[in-house]
């Protein structure tokens, strides 16, 4: 697509500097650089700043009081000075909210030894309010940090593995293992049948949430096949012809979604109720009238997600 790189998280053209992992004297180096900046995240919610109206990330300095419990540092790149990131999961606020492992968490945690105007909060809240140079810079922190909370023992043997790489890879001492962040490849598809087009809600989404359909690719699988597989699995329709339409890095909590459309060759449903509660075919004349938030039943797409983005270009005729 000729506006691929305007879907949020893509485009940032960050310089990941990927050449100065490997030496720890240049990583002190960077780290010890009057222009460091560090983004804590606390259990998966990056650090955010109230600037002139706007949710910014929230920057300190690296030898900012509040980084004293906090975890490793990964070196994201170069951005006006060395730019890092840290988990401060240690830190334990006063209350828990009950909404912290909902689909959607509202709640902001504010720690004690940081500036009233800065909170942990919601990445997907704020989206669609950040640069896309910031937006890449948190959603690779956030990501790269998720991945060390739940990769820490060795997949090979079992024993407990270190940070090294700047926070790009974990080696094993016990084995010799060497692993590397994981990226899951993700379809999601805009299915077609003459003006209309194909949506689906899963069982644990909110009232009014509906979608396109997608689903992970599987090993020794093709994008297309996996389009064709997933939309069929779930919904039990044919798909004939697949096109590849742009992607998006989505870090809830490490997918690369792969945008694709293609054609159905029938229009009955047999749907996965394990999969899919509802599905249904809208007609580009009702998808108008789901953005302009005039539908009796379902709510606008979720704004900064690729499949809103394929939704607004379809209903445009601007996919090309």
């Amino acid at each position: 697509m000729k506006l691929a790189e305007t879907v949020t998280f893509g485009g940032g053209g960050l310089n990941r500097a990927a050449e100065l992992r490997a030496d720890p004297a240049t990583q002190a180096r960077l780290w010890a650089d009057p222009a460091a900046r560090v983004l804590p995240i606390w259990r998966g919610k990056p650090l955010f700043t109230m600037e002139n109206g706007r949710q910014l990330p929230g920057w300190l300095g690296t030898a900012h009081p509040a980084l004293a419990d906090a975890g490793p540092p990964v070196f994201l790149g170069l951005d006006d000075g060395p730019r890092f990131a840290v988990d401060l999961s240690l830190w334990e606020p006063e209350a828990l909210p009950d909404t912290l492992h909902d689909f959607f968490d509202p709640s902001q945690q504010q720690h004690p030894g940081l500036p009233d105007d800065m909170a942990f909060g919601e990445l997907r809240g704020v989206m669609t309010e950040l640069t896309a140079r910031d937006a890449e810079l948190v959603a690779t922190a956030k990501a790269v940090l998720g991945w060390h909370v739940t990769h820490r023992f060795c997949a090979r043997c079992g024993a407990e593995s270190r940070i090294t790489m700047a926070g790009w890879q974990r080696d094993c001492a016990a084995c010799g293992g060497h692993h590397f962040p994981r990226t899951d490849p993700v379809v999601i598809m805009l299915i077609t049948r003459g003006n209309s087009v194909l949506l689906g809600r899963s069982p644990a989404w909110p009232e009014g949430m509906f979608s396109l359909l997608a689903g992970f690719v599987e090993p020794g699988e093709t994008i297309e096949a996996a389009v064709r597989r997933e939309v069929f699995e779930e919904v039990g329709v044919t798909v004939g012809a697949v096109e590849y339409l742009a992607s998006q890095p989505w870090p809830f909590p490490a997918s690369l979604m792969f945008g694709c459309r293609g054609v159905a060759l029938d229009d009955q449903f047999t749907i996965d109720p394990n999969e899919i509660e509802e599905a249904l075919w809208l007609t580009r004349e009702e998808m108008m009238q789901v953005f302009a938030g005039d539908h009796p039943r379902i709510r606008p797409p979720r704004k900064g997600a690729i499949a809103g983005f394929l939704l607004s270009h379809w209903v445009a005729d601007s996919l090309d």
